[in-house]
């Protein structure tokens, strides 16, 4: 009889031996029963809570194929942890003539085997439901009190022994200088050359670039808020930034992001705030490039399809689509009938009132 270990850790605090010892005790489970193991599927840092794991996908696929007929797993919670999802897949499983076995726990066959494996089943989903409010319980009290649930330490901060958020003397003033620069009028592009230029880097050790600033410049931490889901609480992270200036940072970071193109080249782009993806609704923005003779090349390009979020609208040359609406706004509302009218409207309107 063929059969296919499947094996999983659920998160990045397990370890490869995780894996290792699984796999173990599943291929002694199928040399006293006689059974070939033909193959392994391996989900690595991926929760039982729903099936979209890759190895385990590609295991219920292959099942079609009729190459082995038991599936073997250390224990059931490494097959599902959601009773709908388990009945679901051993649904597919059994229709392509295919069993799952727990190499670890006995599950005699009949109306008892049932039951005790529908026990094991919905065990191991309340097991994690009840973790999973237990963490929730855990990080909502942190953040209560301030303290941090993982995640990066923004730049300008460090974290103390009791997981709260400390200034850094070093990078503080650094983060100051950012939002007064760019509440002064510089540039997210000329801000980095020179923080670059004097030997300054990232937290992660690396050169400034204009998107560094993207996190930074609108992080409510600097003005000392601490958010948690729906939890807000000010006044809890020691403040860098005074609200004033941040507040005076967010207005220029919305009207750059109401009008990107205008901020992308010094070629003005007529058509910017005005010309929209005939696709995707977004907002068409400048762009430019320069092509293999040196020539500078501009376009509109959807914002959408530019950040690779679903759209695959091509960007459209500039002087062609400027000329287009010069030419059909000149043929269809500069007329003197199309004035004239309008001129007469206006004017019985006046008169009317």
């Amino acid at each position: 009889m063929n059969a296919v270990i499947y094996a999983r850790y659920s998160s990045d605090s397990q370890r490869e031996e995780s894996i290792e010892g699984q796999i173990r005790e599943c291929t002694e489970f199928a040399e006293k029963n006689d059974m070939v193991v033909i193959e392994h599927y391996i989900d690595r840092a991926f929760s039982a809570k729903t099936d979209d794991r890759p190895d385990f996908q590609r295991m219920i696929k292959d099942s079609e194929k009729h190459k082995f007929e038991v599936v073997i797993v250390w224990k059931l919670d490494r097959f599902a942890r959601n009773r709908y999802d388990s009945a679901k897949n051993k649904r597919i499983l059994k229709k392509n003539g295919v069993k799952v076995v727990s190499a670890t726990e006995q599950i005699a066959d009949g109306s008892v085997g049932i039951l005790m494996e529908s026990i094991l089943e919905g065990y191991a989903e309340f097991y994690s439901a009840e973790l999973s409010e237990k963490i929730r319980r855990g990080q909502t009290e942190n953040a209560l009190k301030g303290k941090t649930n993982g995640g990066g330490v923004p730049f300008g901060y460090v974290l103390n022994s009791e997981q709260r958020l400390a200034i850094n003397p070093t990078t503080a003033p650094i983060v100051l200088e950012i939002f007064q620069r760019y509440a002064n009028g510089e540039t997210k592009k000329e801000i980095a050359a020179d923080l670059t230029g004097r030997g300054i880097k990232t937290k992660a050790g690396n050169d400034f670039v204009p998107n560094s600033f993207n996190k930074i410049l609108s992080n409510r931490k600097y003005i000392g808020e601490f958010k948690y889901k729906e939890i807000v609480l000010p006044d809890i992270v020691p403040a860098i930034i005074p609200v004033e200036l941040f507040e005076a940072v967010q207005k220029r970071l919305e009207k750059n992001h109401r009008a990107p193109g205008r901020f992308k080249a010094k070629e003005e782009y007529l058509l910017t705030t005005k010309l929209f993806c005939g696709k995707c609704e977004s907002m068409m923005v400048g762009e430019s490039g320069t092509g293999k003779s040196g020539a500078k090349h501009y376009y509109y390009k959807c914002a959408s399809a530019k950040r690779k979020r679903g759209c695959d609208k091509k960007a459209i040359k500039k002087d062609y689509i400027e000329n287009l609406v010069v030419e059909e706004t000149t043929e269809k509302i500069l007329r003197d009938d199309v004035i004239g009218a309008h001129c007469r409207r206006d004017n019985s309107h006046t008169r009317s009132t």
